[in-house]
């Protein structure tokens, strides 16, 4: 399966669904002493590599973070080649005053919001998806 390209379908179906649990971004120099079945995922950068991971496990493993986010996972399986759909989310969510953080998989795309604005990020996220219908 390649996922879907249309803007209007993946608009339609994109089907948030909000995670369990609170999450946060940490950066570490050094992989050893986590488990990689803990992390939700990880970026190399020159400075260190960035994880998510879940609130607790950071702090139980104490990790350093500053955010505390909430994670929506859109449902419909985009392609990595669609256009528009990250613009299109972001630019709502944007104008309701909703930061988000973006991270493409393979078959869905996941957004990151403070987890003050969970709620209000998915009431966002629904009507967007209602008014393309």
């Amino acid at each position: 399966m390649s996922g879907e390209t249309n803007i209007s379908r993946l608009i339609n179906e994109m089907s948030p669904v909000l995670n369990q649990r609170e999450y946060v971004f940490s950066t570490v120099q050094n992989l050893d002493r986590i488990d990689r079945k803990d992390t939700i995922c990880e970026f190399k950068e020159k400075e260190g590599t960035t994880i998510v991971i879940s609130r607790n496990k950071a702090d139980e493993l104490k990790l350093p973070y500053e955010y505390v986010a909430s994670w929506i996972t859109l449902k419909i399986h985009s392609s990595l080649e669609a256009v528009g759909l990250t613009a299109v989310f972001s630019t709502a969510l944007a104008k309701n005053d909703i930061s988000c953080n973006v991270i493409a998989g393979y078959y869905h795309d996941h957004i990151f919001v403070d987890t003050k604005d969970s709620e209000k990020a998915m009431l966002v996220l629904t009507a967007l998806s209602d008014k393309s219908e």
